[in-house]
């Protein structure tokens, strides 16, 4: 049954329709650079101006209670105060805390919540247009920003910006440890072959981290718990949770690749470049190359739109939006895709539970990364939604995720649709269109004010050839191309070939797609790697 839009506003089921529709018009404009940029600008604009710009009048800071009060707001209060607009290790809000909301004595327990997230008689859905490429994709591309404090989850630890810290550390300290100090190169070591980071340990058996590691990270509980021949086998990278599953390892180990690939082609071609010079050039390079993949492969394979977005951060630099980034709670949980994971996966030809590929790097070691990565696009993710999340990641994740939206008092999902220019829904069906949905949404709520943001997020139904449903698509929108476009390498007077280099500069325009950057850091003999976030 097909939900109903009535609800989604004209305007919104109008502009969904000509971007989903007349596909050789889109085609026609695309072949003109010109109305390309015009026409990108113009929707760029339209989806981030379609909520309240940066800076935010709240963080999570109100709702502190280990900080002294003469330093905040107190919790009742909802009023802004300088160190809120300006402590940045308290991860911000769009909208201001509604404890009322929260302190309703008819949500249901968190525990109680949770069966709109357990998969119905063990059954998987699978994504009809995305591989499992794309989640493994979403979790280490995001986790280099969104960064919850685990001490203290109204706090982060991140420095708010795509500058790949799962591949070069959060700080410089954390980079210098990394690094050679030779030709600008990251440490590196050849297995069969190919590139990749050294191994952390020293003593795997007794879990002695290499001296030159000491003061990467502190390990997770979950690393510190592995047998001595996982431990074996982990990679000394940025950040404490890189080594967490193959596809996060993969990634960050072709990053590495291509960084010392560019530093070895901008040594050669500028022979009076010091070391350091080197190494920074490389990193900003691979930084814009990632991020031109994310807005031109990764966004555009989310929207089900005929028009293809494009980076061209040169037309918003007088925007008002244009503002320092700033992570926030709702960009959080609009990423909080686990069920996107499958329960198992094909690894040369035989399917093992998903759990078999955490903190196993052998897994890499004996097939290759090419080789693994062309497999992972051979079969699809699960879709994002109700009732698919894998049974070992439901009280792990989704359980501690509703406590967290009332912890942090965040405004219920029809505040949001409002704030987010959709019409309030008055009906379950304009949630969904599966009676299942509709039936347990009722039961637990009553009403559909009553409905959570994170669970009316995922309850949507998403569009045609759409990977997520229209509030969570139109979030991840705004917050996705306002952080991108506001990197500071992205700046009018950053942005071009003094920074980058003239062999930079191409570099970074060659790159169309992840298959590029995966292909040319991989050994193939038979053509290149089949790498994708499309299902064929």
């Amino acid at each position: 049954m097909a939900r109903d839009t009535s609800r989604d506003g004209f305007l919104n089921r109008l502009e969904l329709f000509v971007l989903t529709h007349f596909r050789g018009l889109w085609w026609l404009i695309q072949q003109s650079p010109q109305l390309t940029r015009w026409v990108n600008r113009f929707l760029s604009n339209r989806t981030i101006y379609r909520v309240d710009t940066r800076p935010y009048p709240f963080s999570l800071m109100t709702l502190d209670e280990h900080i002294p009060d003469t330093d905040r707001p107190k919790k009742t209060d909802t009023y802004t105060s300088w160190e809120s607009l300006i402590d940045r290790t308290y991860t911000g809000r769009h909208l201001p805390p509604d404890p009322e909301f929260n302190q309703r004595v008819d949500l249901p327990d968190p525990q109680e919540a949770a069966v709109l997230f357990r998969k119905r008689n063990g059954e998987t859905i699978y994504s009809e247009k995305s591989t499992l490429l794309f989640p493994y994709w979403a979790q280490w591309f995001t986790d280099g920003f969104l960064r919850t404090d685990r001490e203290n989850r109204l706090r982060n630890t991140s420095n708010h910006h795509i500058d790949l810290a799962p591949v070069y550390g959060l700080s410089r300290q954390k980079t210098y440890l990394l690094r050679t100090f030779s030709g600008g190169r990251l440490k590196s070591q050849q297995i069969n072959g190919e590139e990749y980071p050294l191994f952390f340990y020293e003593d795997p058996e007794q879990g002695v981290i290499k001296a030159e590691f000491q003061d990467l990270y502190i390990p997770l509980n979950d690393e510190v718990r592995l047998p001595p021949e996982r431990k074996a086998k982990l990679f000394a990278m940025g950040v404490e949770r890189a080594n967490v599953q193959i596809g996060y390892v993969m990634l960050n180990v072709i990053c590495l690749r291509e960084h010392n690939r560019v530093c070895d082609i901008l040594a050669a071609t500028y022979p009076d470049w010091d070391d350091e010079r080197l190494f920074q050039t490389a990193r900003n390079i691979l930084i814009v190359t990632i991020m031109k993949i994310v807005i031109e492969d990764y966004v555009n394979h989310i929207t089900p739109y005929h028009f293809n977005v494009i980076l061209d951060p040169l037309s918003f630099t007088d925007e008002k939006w244009y503002r320092q980034n700033w992570m926030t709670i709702e960009f959080d949980f609009v990423y909080r895709w686990h069920s996107a994971l499958p329960e198992t996966f094909i690894f040369a030809g035989d399917r093992l539970p998903m759990t078999s590929s955490l903190w196993n790097n052998q897994m890499i070691l004996d097939r290759g990364v090419g080789t693994i990565l062309e497999e992972t696009c051979a079969q699809p993710a699960t879709q994002i939604g109700l009732f698919n999340t894998p049974d070992f990641l439901v009280d792990l994740t989704e359980v501690p995720t509703i406590a967290l939206g009332r912890k942090t008092q965040l405004a219920s999902y029809n505040d949001y649709r409002e704030a987010y220019q959709y019409p309030r829904v008055t009906r379950f069906n304009q949630i969904s269109g599966n009676p299942e949905t509709q039936a347990l949404l009722e039961q637990l709520y009553g009403h559909v004010d009553n409905v959570e943001l994170y669970v009316g997020l995922y309850a949507e139904d998403a569009p045609e050839h759409a990977v997520l449903g229209p509030l969570i698509t139109r979030m991840i929108g705004i917050d996705a191309l306002s952080h991108v476009l506001t990197n500071p390498l992205l700046a009018e007077n950053i942005y071009n070939k003094d920074t980058f280099s003239p062999v930079g500069w191409e570099i970074i325009h060659e790159t169309k797609t992840l298959s590029d950057l995966v292909n040319r850091n991989v050994v193939f003999e038979d053509g290149p790697f089949n790498v994708t976030f499309y299902r064929s």
